[in-house]
């Protein structure tokens, strides 16, 4: 067998990278940790980061996704802010966290290298899409106010977006827009819709294939002081060390908290954590149930559910993602 002979079977037998842009909102944690996982899939290539208004204040967030990609050894992927804004935005409260993850010791033990770009999210979305071989997934775990804004941007863009992977919606269980933020909605639309409800909807119009994880899925892997044990034997790899520390936080509200993004994230790597199902689903876009995900079938846009996923799977795919030499 010839060298070349050898390197063309080799080459053919290794699974190409799945292309994928991540758009979060800095959610803390579980957007940073989402971030964090990205980097340590083998089956992954990273092309970019946006950051776009959300459960956080972007300044933060920006800091804190570079200072994160730095603590993987990921020094050429270009983080980006996105310009655009929300028609409501999240609580203040929830978007304040961001500034105690970033000023974590453990992400602030060197100068920050990781690229800033200098074009806007939306921009840098459009550019990266263009420019790649292969179909692109982008991971969305905020609201889809960017990815609407990159489409209008440049329209051509959809038919090379092999799909979009969403951290949104309610469709059989209540909503999280709680009276006690929003005293005027009747609580039954998840925040990441009812942020900018007519960007959900337009992206939902698109012929893009959207794999959505929603409530239904998210509400049953609340993070637990087990996990957090877990992954605190762990702690001698940065990531998962920095992952326990900004798990941790959301405790001292003394609220539950959830593998939201995390979830979303895991889906790219291995989706074989979940049972996907075809739903038809459209957006309220006013009233007092603005945002919410309605199921109509027959007559809603087609797209693919997350659902009933392996929790014993997804936690163990997350702990060897974020200690990889054990």
């Amino acid at each position: 067998m010839t060298a070349l002979l050898l390197c063309v079977l080799l080459a053919q037998s290794v699974p190409a990278k799945v292309p994928v842009i991540l758009d979060h909102d800095g959610g803390t944690p579980d957007d940073l940790v989402a971030l964090s996982i990205l980097t340590r899939m083998e089956n992954v290539n990273l092309l970019g980061v946006i950051v776009s208004p959300g459960v956080s204040y972007t300044d933060p967030a920006i800091s804190a996704s570079r200072k994160i990609l730095d603590l993987a050894g990921v020094h050429d992927v270009p983080v980006a802010r996105s310009l655009s804004r929300l028609l409501n935005p999240f609580p203040t409260s929830w978007r304040r966290r961001v500034y105690i993850a970033d000023a974590l010791p453990v992400l602030n033990q060197k100068k920050v290298v990781s690229p800033l770009s200098s074009e806007s999210g939306e921009k840098l979305i459009v550019r990266l899409i263009q420019s790649s071989s292969q179909p692109v997934t982008v991971l969305v775990t905020g609201p889809l106010s960017t990815v609407r804004n990159a489409l209008k941007l440049q329209p051509a863009i959809a038919s090379k977006i092999d799909r979009i992977i969403w951290m949104g919606g309610a469709l059989k269980v209540p909503g999280n827009v709680f009276p006690s933020d929003e005293p005027a909605h009747d609580g039954t639309a998840e925040w990441n819709v009812y942020a900018d409800p007519s960007a959900a909807s337009e992206v939902l119009k698109t012929k893009i294939p959207i794999w959505l994880v929603p409530l239904d899925t998210t509400d049953q892997f609340p993070v637990s002081a087990d996990f957090l044990h877990e992954l605190g034997s762990q702690r001698k790899d940065v990531l998962a060390d920095f992952a326990g520390q900004v798990l941790a936080l959301p405790f001292a509200d003394g609220g539950s908290f959830y593998f939201w993004d995390v979830l979303a994230a895991a889906a790219v790597g291995k989706p074989q954590i979940f049972q996907r199902t075809e739903w038809e689903i459209s957006v309220v876009e006013e009233g007092p149930g603005q945002g919410r995900t309605v199921i109509r079938p027959g007559s809603g846009r087609k797209i693919h559910v997350l659902e009933n996923a392996n929790r014993p799977m997804f936690q163990q795919y997350v702990l060897q993602l974020l200690n990889p030499k054990q």
